[in-house]
């Protein structure tokens, strides 16, 4: 792995903690010019040029964004306000890709996407930390905020970050320095090497791949175990569909929203997997049937993990979803990927692959009357999901609880 890539990685994974807890160098004085953006197209060049040099994510590339601000932002009247900063000779030292968004009780200032992001935040350029210190990053926030009140189409009632990694690539976060706690949930993250046995052996036990081996077998007694990337329009369209009517299913089994059924969910994700070498969709099948589905990213070097699906009847005794990770990671090591990014989420399996656990945070801070509520109330939500996710036998007490309630709430509103 490259030494800028292994830092970035240790820093999201929490293995090097002194790029946080030591002094930073002062940075030298350096002019910020700042500029609003409401057209993304009239910022398209310069965002894409800049992500392939920047430190960020997936979720602050132009193709994600446009595409959930084009099929469901603009839907719901997501206002899109994105910040540039750039030095006295031009160049982009961050671009913040920023929403307003209208609520029953305030407008919230978010990043654009904040939602279905499972990672919030900045592009930075690769020197914006030895250029901009925690001070002078916050005197232009403040110089943002006031721009952003000023403007009659921008007016907000509180800040709303979610969902913050505690740095960007290998650089601390600058959001960090204006207040931030813990977010309910965090994530997974795994290096990953040249060659699949080597890894597999690494990660699993001899018991657990003679398991592993076992049920990929008994998947062969059903008809042939075959590893599928989708290609072509009609086959990535069926693929998907597969991916969310399985997924609608467990949704519907756990009590919680089936998010395909909101307004351009949909139609967001049919338009992102046609995005050819950004999006990965595949299957596992099993004689005729899907066993298995996934949507995946590739960026960057990473593989993030984002939509994962199994078929809940018979097959699912076997574990076709294990068997389709393993073909999975062993196809992110072939396209020479660095890192397999598991996303946002707790899960068991996340934890027994990964190599650290990614700790996300929030940033909340109200900006008039209004605001004042609205974030007492975003703060409460946010530390009692936290609380109890960090309990886990109150977890699993309110997984049950909401497993159970929310079939029965869903045939009484279909009856009514």
């Amino acid at each position: 792995m490259p030494q800028a890539t292994r830092a970035a990685f240790d820093a999201r994974v929490g293995v090097d903690d002194k790029a946080l807890g030591g002094a930073t160098p002062a940075a030298a004085a350096t002019e910020v010019r700042t500029a609003l953006h409401d057209d993304l197209a009239s910022v398209e060049r310069d965002w894409r040029a800049f992500e392939q040099v920047a430190d960020g994510t997936v979720f602050q590339s132009f193709d994600w964004v446009s595409l959930w601000q084009q099929h469901i932002g603009r839907r719901v009247g997501v206002r899109p306000v994105v910040v540039t900063g750039r030095d006295s000779h031009g160049q982009l030292l961050f671009l913040l890709p920023l929403s307003i968004e209208h609520g029953a009780l305030a407008r919230r200032l978010t990043f654009l996407g904040a939602a279905l992001c499972d990672y919030n935040g900045p592009l930075l350029a690769p020197d914006f930390g030895a250029r901009i210190d925690a001070a002078r990053f916050r005197d232009v926030w403040s110089e943002i905020l006031g721009r952003l009140q000023s403007h009659p189409d921008y007016g907000f009632d509180v800040v709303h970050f979610d969902k913050m990694q505690r740095t960007v690539g290998p650089q601390p976060n600058p959001f960090f320095g204006l207040g931030v706690i813990a977010h309910a949930n965090g994530a997974y993250l795994t290096k990953l090497g040249t060659d699949w046995e080597s890894f597999y052996a690494d990660k699993r036990s001899s018991a657990t791949r003679r398991r592993d081996r076992t049920k990929r077998r008994k998947l062969g007694e059903f008809g042939e175990v075959k590893f599928v990337t989708a290609e072509g329009a009609s086959e990535l369209s069926a693929t998907l569909e597969t991916l969310m009517d399985q997924k609608s299913k467990s949704f519907a089994a756990m009590g919680v929203t089936n998010i395909f059924a909101l307004p351009g969910y949909s139609d967001f994700y049919h338009a992102l997997s046609r995005m050819q070498g950004f999006v990965h969709v595949s299957r596992l099948d099993v004689g005729n049937e899907a066993a298995a589905a996934n949507l995946g990213l590739i960026f960057r070097g990473s593989y993030y993990h984002l939509l994962a699906s199994y078929n809940g009847g018979e097959l699912s005794k076997f574990g076709p979803g294990a068997a389709h990770l393993h073909d999975l990671l062993r196809y992110a090591m072939q396209r020479s990927c660095q890192a397999f990014d598991f996303t946002i989420g707790d899960e068991r399996y996340k934890q027994e692959w990964s190599d650290g656990h990614i700790v996300l945070f929030d940033h909340i801070s109200p900006a008039s009357v209004r605001g004042t509520v609205a974030a007492a109330k975003l703060y409460a939500i946010g530390r009692t999901k936290h609380f109890i996710k960090q309990n886990p036998a109150l977890w699993d007490r309110v997984y049950k609880v909401r497993a159970f309630i929310g079939p029965v709430v869903k045939r009484l509103r279909g009856g009514a």
